[in-house]
């Protein structure tokens, strides 16, 4: 009866867990596959967070982006800081500007935009931030 007892335990001592593994490497090819067609911002930032948060239904709207590095970008297109007010001027004052910020961006990159904003006139203003 004692020898019974131990040929059990050697069966579940030698279980094959290659299966398991095939099944695991599957998945996990599976995971990334379709964690990259996750739909995402064209220029990746870090949003802060806001209870109001909402959507912006308007279309036509000039979406300053500043990354983590403090590049800056009016749509798709990278602006030189030194451009910016430049640039910022060629719109209409009317125009619904939103500012996309990454959390992580330095303060006074804003800062710069916003007193640019708010010096050439501009009141149609909006920041971009995800619901918690």
């Amino acid at each position: 009866m004692g020898d019974n007892a131990l040929m059990q335990l050697k069966k579940f001592d030698s279980m094959n867990v290659v299966p398991f593994i095939d099944i695991m490497l599957v998945l996990l090819v599976i995971v990334l596959t379709t964690a990259t067609f996750v739909a995402r911002g064209i220029i990746p930032v870090n949003l802060s967070k806001a209870k109001s948060a909402n959507t912006i239904k308007e279309k036509k709207r000039l979406v300053i982006t500043i990354k983590q590095d403090g590049a800056i970008f009016f749509d798709k297109e990278q602006i030189a800081k030194d451009k910016v007010e430049t640039k910022l001027l060629t719109y209409k004052k009317q125009s619904q500007i939103s500012i996309n910020c990454d959390k992580n961006a330095k303060f006074d990159n804003f800062v710069y935009i916003l007193d640019i904003l708010k010096n050439s006139g501009f009141k149609n203003v909006g920041v971009i931030t995800k619901n918690e």
